[in-house]
């Protein structure tokens, strides 16, 4: 069984290219809660693919840039 620091994480960039906003964008919704994150050993912030695509899949239809 695969333990969760197999889980591919993406990166600031790529999770706001998913929703089509800012970088800025996904690091306030991280600070706001609406999206976990983990930080790196640097500080960096990444994400769960898991959980961002099902964020993605339940805020489709508007994608407004709201969450």
């Amino acid at each position: 069984m695969a333990g969760p620091e197999s889980e591919q994480l993406l990166t600031p960039s790529e999770v706001a290219a998913l929703f089509r906003v800012d970088p800025k964008t996904v690091t306030r919704w991280a600070k706001a809660g609406k999206l976990a994150s983990i930080r790196t050993l640097g500080g960096h912030r990444r994400y769960r693919a898991s959980e961002v695509y099902a964020l993605l899949e339940s805020h489709a239809p508007g994608r407004s840039g709201e969450l």
